[in-house]
């Protein structure tokens, strides 16, 4: 039998779900009446299934993260009784047309949280670097404004670094510590036996953003280059490194590994630069050394990761206004 027109409808429209990823926010939501889950993890599970059938049934559909406190904000400003399930799946609408959102393609949330954290943490730094631009005034060098000239050149920074890459997986983080705060940012690069560079756009892109704060502000910015034969695994962001060894940690603005070393046990090299004068200043091995084997919060040495090499980095020219 031909499917109906309103399956076929169906399945050409799009679905969203809002996830509570914690238990500290679904507490929050439970003061709500309407609110009817009684624990967090049912919740996830009876979330797992929903997206399941969804899938089914749609063609596609988007995850977003569910902020108990934004969502009071959002009723607040926008006149909504939050203890309505109309509120929220009003919030949701909203979650999915402007924040961070990922696709679901049928795995579980154990998998999919930590993406979709990744993903929400990226739109964060994106964001609130862009608004540091916005707010940097026009470029001393050339007089256009500093957002346009200080992301131009961080990009070609980026392709600086990547231009003798050696064949492989690579994972750049950078890191600036502005005045409102540290931004870190990291993006994951594959170079093809014939040359060619893959990158992660939206990341690569967030990274661009982060460089150029550190370009247009002055304000102290790393980068640190890991690069292994083998690709690191899911999760090995900056969000997942071990103690000790976070991103924008170590002794230097951006001084952290970019996960842990391949599953192979093949060694892995890691290469550093600082920003400064508008200019990245590659690190010593020694540098390079200390800033892995530092607990960035104590200063306390940590024992360095097993079949990691620390190299010496090249410094790069400043590049030119666009």
């Amino acid at each position: 039998m031909a499917p109906s027109t309103r399956h076929l409808t169906a399945r050409e429209s799009a679905a969203a779900v809002a996830v509570i990823p914690d238990a500290a926010g679904f507490a929050l939501m439970r003061r709500y009446a309407s609110f009817r889950h009684t624990d967090h993890a049912g919740y996830l599970r009876r979330t797992e299934r929903l997206l399941r059938a969804l899938a089914g049934r749609h063609g596609h559909t988007s995850v977003a993260l569910f902020d108990p406190l934004g969502y009071a904000e959002y009723c607040e400003r926008e006149g909504l009784d939050p203890d309505t399930a109309a509120s929220r799946a009003r919030y949701t609408a909203r979650l999915a047309s402007r924040g961070a959102t990922v696709p679901y393609a049928g795995e579980s949330l154990d998998l999919l949280l930590p993406a979709l954290l990744a993903e929400h943490a990226r739109r964060e730094t994106w964001e609130a670097g862009t608004d540091l631009l916005a707010a940097a005034g026009a470029c001393p060098d050339c007089g256009a404004p500093a957002s346009r000239c200080a992301f131009h050149r961080a990009a070609g920074l980026l392709a600086d670094v990547l231009a003798p890459a050696a064949p492989g997986e690579h994972h750049l983080v950078g890191t600036v510590l502005a005045e409102t705060g540290p931004l870190t940012a990291a993006v994951r690069a594959r170079c093809s036996e014939d040359g060619r560079l893959d990158l992660e756009e939206p990341a690569a892109l967030t990274l661009c953003t982060v460089l150029a704060v550190g370009l247009a502000t002055g304000a102290p910015a790393g980068l640190v280059l890991r690069s292994g034969d083998e690709e690191a695994p899911a999760g090995s962001g900056p969000e997942s490194a071990p103690p000790g060894r976070e991103a924008g940690g170590g002794a230097f603005p951006g001084g952290g590994p970019a996960g842990p070393p391949g599953p192979s046990g093949r060694g892995e090299e890691v290469r550093g630069w600082r920003l400064e004068g508008g200019r990245l200043r590659g690190l010593s091995e020694a540098e390079v050394f200390a800033a892995y084997c530092t607990d960035p919060l104590t200063g306390d040495p940590v024992p360095p990761e097993h079949g990691v090499l620390h190299r010496a980095a090249p410094d790069l020219p400043r590049p030119s206004c666009p």
